[in-house]
């Protein structure tokens, strides 16, 4: 028999809240990507040609985009107004006061890299109502990216339900599309 070593009782407690609050942004993702496949063909033609449906998922990208703008926005923005910061990354860490929006960027900008790579795999392999996929992708990054900034101070529980909202839909894109290309 192995033997877990003990671990101290903060680290097990965050390591619940992560655990939970994961489950509740699986729970969540799966109810808004249901409710959007099931919703939104019923308001929007989606494309149905590949120029189309490249075209679609480009422009829906542009909100996955805009999050790294504001992003970049918040860490220049905070840069500006400090003592600390202002002489920029290459001559020093970030204070504590802007260590958190750098934190954001540089986890939005690896999340936006991949997330649109994802829509742009789908939207090759997927045409019409799937689509409805993608956009609600789109808007579960946006929220996942809300709770991520917020709970961020509050450690990897306060950031967990933000960060698999965020990368949970992309994840299953990746998986799907795969599937799709093999199985053909």
């Amino acid at each position: 028999m192995i033997l877990k070593p003990e671990q101290p009782e903060e680290l097990q407690e965050e390591q619940r809240k992560v655990v939970w609050r994961s489950v509740w942004a699986l729970g969540f993702c799966a109810l808004m990507l249901g409710g959007g496949y099931v919703t939104l063909p019923r308001y929007y033609e989606f494309p149905r040609d590949l120029s189309e449906r490249l075209a679609f998922a480009i422009r829906a990208d542009v909100f996955v985009l805009l999050w790294v703008l504001l992003g970049v926005r918040m860490v220049s923005r905070g840069r500006f107004r400090s003592p600390a910061d202002i002489a920029g990354s290459a001559f020093a860490t970030p204070s504590p006061r802007l260590a958190v929006r750098v934190a954001f960027l540089q986890n939005t900008l690896e999340q936006a890299v991949v997330a649109i790579g994802c829509h742009l795999a789908i939207a090759t392999l997927i045409s019409g109502p799937a689509l409805a996929l993608v956009a609600t992708a789109v808007v579960l990054f946006g929220i996942g990216r809300v709770a991520f900034l917020v709970g961020y101070p509050k450690g990897a529980g306060g950031r967990a339900f933000g960060m698999v909202t965020t990368s949970l839909p992309t994840f299953a894109g990746y998986l799907w599309a795969i599937t799709i290309m093999i199985l053909g």
